[in-house]
């Protein structure tokens, strides 16, 4: 691949959950897709990614799980209540963990590691003319998250990914040029 056709992909992202709810994607493009995050950065080789694609009627009883959290967190009845259909929206919630490290900075490199990796997923969705939404995991519902997925304990949930097949095309949104400090001596 040449620089431009990259640079065209990246631009080509967009970050949108107007998908077609009750479209399934086809068989085999979440293995591909998780295949692909697997090919991203990883300091010493932990391998910390941990994917769930969450389908079907899992998808309302994630809404709950999640809901239940903000209730007990305090979270608005309002906004509680939005979240009990807030994961029906698309076809699939892949979510995706970053398994724990044995120190506080191995954690934390596993966690870039991942997140290099959820960009290679949104990239691959991409190609595969999918849309997709990558969520944070709401205040206080990350341990409910973990444990409706069957993750480890301790595992931090770095990304709920809408997946879908598109209803439009999102528009671009201008980016600020990248400044770069320069340092020589």
């Amino acid at each position: 691949m040449k620089f431009e056709e990259l640079r065209e992909l990246v631009r080509a992202r967009r970050t949108d959950m107007m998908v077609d709810k009750d479209r399934p994607l086809d068989a085999g493009v979440l293995e591909k897709l998780c295949e692909l995050a697997m090919w991203a950065p990883n300091h010493k080789l932990t391998f910390p990614w941990m994917f769930a694609a969450v389908t079907g009627d899992a998808r309302e009883r994630l809404s709950n799980c999640v809901a239940d959290a903000m209730a007990r967190e305090g979270d608005k009845p309002e906004k509680v209540a939005k979240t009990r259909t807030k994961f029906q929206r698309a076809p699939v919630i892949l979510i995706v963990g970053t398994e724990p490290g044995d120190t506080q900075l191995r954690t934390e490199e596993n966690r870039d590691a991942v997140s290099a990796g959820i960009q290679n997923i949104l990239l691959g969705a991409t190609t595969l003319g999918l849309a997709s939404f990558w969520s944070s995991c709401p205040k206080g519902a990350n341990g409910d998250v973990a444990n409706f997925c069957g993750f480890k304990t301790g595992t931090h949930i770095t990304a709920m990914i809408y997946l879908g097949h598109p209803e439009r095309q999102a528009q671009a949104i201008e980016r600020p040029p990248a400044k770069v400090q320069t340092i020589t001596s």
